[in-house]
């Protein structure tokens, strides 16, 4: 027997519903796949997945005439407040894609969640050594020489 379980788009809010079996243990939504996981569509057999990938909105024309048990997935048209941060305020639905992982174990232990790595370079090089003060400065001499 499925239960509907909702979640919402982190970047936008929009609401949607997935019909799932009871013994998956939700870990998190996030904007972004976690580092390991293997992620299915909703419309594909999720259960022996390691989490679900939507895209927001993804399915609401078709699935708005489709009868009950067609698609494990619906969007219920509610909003509830996102804090995207690189886009506030975005329209519902987004179109974005958002994660939901299950918790996973290996070798009886619960593997903890390692959002994907971004390599960012800053800078270029940088400097070869510090800069600063090139050693003792004359400076302006006063009466005397000194």
């Amino acid at each position: 027997m499925g239960f509907l379980v909702s979640y919402y788009c982190p970047h936008c809010g929009a609401v949607v519903e997935l019909e799932r079996d009871g013994y998956l243990a939700d870990k998190s939504v996030t904007p972004y796949p976690l580092e390991g996981w293997a992620y299915a569509d909703p419309s594909d057999d999720f259960e022996d997945a390691e989490g679900v990938r939507f895209v927001c909105g993804e399915g609401a024309d078709e699935n708005a005439g489709a009868s009950e048990g067609d698609s494990p997935l619906s969007w219920t048209g509610d909003v509830v407040d996102a804090d995207d941060v690189e886009q506030p305020g975005l329209a519902s639905p987004c179109g974005r894609e958002f994660y939901l992982s299950f918790v996973r174990y290996e070798d009886g232990r619960e593997v903890e969640a390692v959002p994907e790595s971004d390599y960012v370079v800053i800078g270029g090089r940088g400097p070869s050594g510090p800069s600063g003060p090139r050693g003792p400065d004359a400076g302006p001499r006063g009466p005397g020489g000194f």
